[in-house]
């Protein structure tokens, strides 16, 4: 038997094949057409993007892995989170679908909690533009002839299971970014949908992540050379999904991301808020398990804009500023370029470059771009230490672990060990790829999803971190200073 995982980005779907032992057997990607901005802090996305790139992704391996893909019996899902996919009665898109990092909605947002003062509590979260019941609240106000045909509203992954399986079905885990979910319960909410103008005839049906939700359609069967009854597991939302990947189930363990967002993500053993701080507490991919993240927007998208703006490879850069550096720079960078969201719920924040003078360098901006991105994961530490949460040991993803200096810094503002896994892809497909085991063969969620081995673990610098906490001072210093400016 073999596996698949399928991960719905927005740039793009990436395919991944394993066996009974987890081990990859074959990947494949397909890119999508890139997110448009319509607005200022608008980002949209034709949803026929993603199930074009599916289809190319997995087409790609049915070539390359003929044999193997002839043995899968179960695929899982991961997707991006937060997207409100609306479909009319004939399962017609009715317009762009509305994404995770779109802030237009920030005046629903207020509106929502002024409407139902118990928000916080029965979704365990704040009120944000980047979720899912805001998004479908302004297009109530501003597109009354769009909602007024709204038959359904999906996430993205889950859109793609509708095409892939025909049927309405979503999970614990990215449920619970829509606003409408009862955490704790792990049910939708009927007060929290009424908020919106919906009730549960609008939501998809609801299972465990590790779960089956649905069969694949046996044109997809046929079209991909699989042999036998496939079913498609409930999967996860991107971030529990990498988790799942990266063996991030069990309480205290998590993983610091340094993608184009930034991601703090913290395994639980129950429910615990701390909307206060704007953690976001969500339900896992697996059964009786939660987790809590502190989510920043701009991590490696910060140096890309850098880059941009510099002319220079963001490579580069990162390696101009390690070969220079001596310990904190004079130059302090806030990486509010697309908003914020944890600590500040701030759509409209914007970043800020201070304490510039003629020795500022594209080298030493790009210092001041990864302390700035390390200060923001140390401001999620500490309101996830208020909500009571202990990292017990934490693992770096993403692209900007590449970086070494990166890693370095991050390490000595949290004070903490980060470990470096050994070259690999831990990521949502291999995640969503282990919750298709699970579904497909009745595994237990722990015995599959086991963390990887460890290339090298970066230790905090004793020297930096009481330099780094003066410099973090500072940092926090700025944003009410600016915003205060800014009005």
């Amino acid at each position: 038997m073999t596996f698949l995982g399928i991960d719905v980005g927005t740039s793009g779907v990436k395919a991944i094949l394993i066996d009974e032992r987890g081990k990859v057997l074959g990947d494949a990607t397909a890119p999508a057409k890139e997110p448009v901005r319509p607005h200022p802090g608008w980002s949209e996305q034709d949803p026929a993007d993603w199930w074009s790139a599916t289809l190319a992704a997995v087409d790609k391996l049915s070539k390359s892995k003929a044999n193997e893909m002839a043995g899968v019996t179960g695929i899982g899902l991961s997707g991006h989170m937060h997207g409100a996919t609306l479909l009319d009665k004939n399962d017609k898109v009715l317009r762009p679908a509305i994404l995770w990092n779109d802030g237009r909605s920030s005046a629903e947002c207020l509106e929502m909690e002024a409407a139902c003062p118990e928000l916080r509590q029965i979704a365990g979260n704040i009120a944000m533009p980047g979720f899912t019941a805001p998004k479908i609240a302004w297009v109530r106000k501003h597109e009354p002839e769009i909602y007024a045909k709204i038959a359904k509203v999906l996430l993205p992954k889950d859109y793609v299971r509708l095409l892939l399986t025909g049927e309405y079905v979503s999970e614990m885990s990215d449920a619970s970014g829509t606003l409408w979910l009862d955490v704790a319960k792990r049910d939708w909410s009927d007060t929290l949908l009424a908020v919106t103008g919906l009730n549960r005839s609008h939501m998809p049906s609801l299972v465990e992540g590790s779960g089956a939700s649905a069969n694949l359609k046996p044109e997809l069967t046929s079209r991909w050379g699989m042999t036998g009854k496939v079913v498609v597991a409930g999967g996860g939302g991107d971030n529990a999904a990498s988790a799942c990947g990266i063996g991030a189930i069990r309480p205290g363990e998590g993983f610091v991301s340094i993608g184009t967002s930034g991601v703090l993500f913290v395994s639980n053993d129950r429910f615990r808020p701390n909307t206060a701080g704007a953690v976001h507490a969500f339900c896992h991919a697996i059964p009786d398990t939660w987790h809590q993240m502190g989510v920043i927007l701009s991590a490696t998208d910060s140096l890309n804009w850098l880059s941009h703006t510099t002319g220079q490879d963001a490579a580069k850069l990162s390696g101009e500023a390690e070969a220079q550096f001596t310990g904190p720079g004079e130059e302090i960078f806030l990486p509010y370029l697309s908003g914020e969201r944890t600590p500040h719920n701030n759509a409209s924040a914007r970043g800020s470059l201070v304490g510039l003078s003629h020795l500022s360098t594209p080298a030493r901006l790009a210092q001041a771009v990864m302390e700035g991105v390390a200060f923001a994961f140390r401001d999620s530490q500490r309101v996830l230490s208020d909500a009571g949460t202990k990292i017990d040991r934490l693992l770096a993803v993403g692209g900007g672990s590449r970086s070494a200096l990166w890693l370095k810094i991050i390490a000595s503002n949290l004070n903490m060990e980060i470990a470096l896994p050994e070259d690999g892809d831990f990521g949502g497909a291999l995640g969503a790829a282990r919750l298709g085991l699970c579904a497909a063969t009745g595994a237990d969620p722990k015995a599959i999803m086991t963390m990887p081995g460890i290339k090298t673990v970066i230790a905090p610098d004793k020297g930096l971190v009481a330099a780094y906490s003066d410099q973090y001072a500072r940092y926090r210093a700025l944003y009410p200073a600016i915003e205060e400016a800014r009005k």
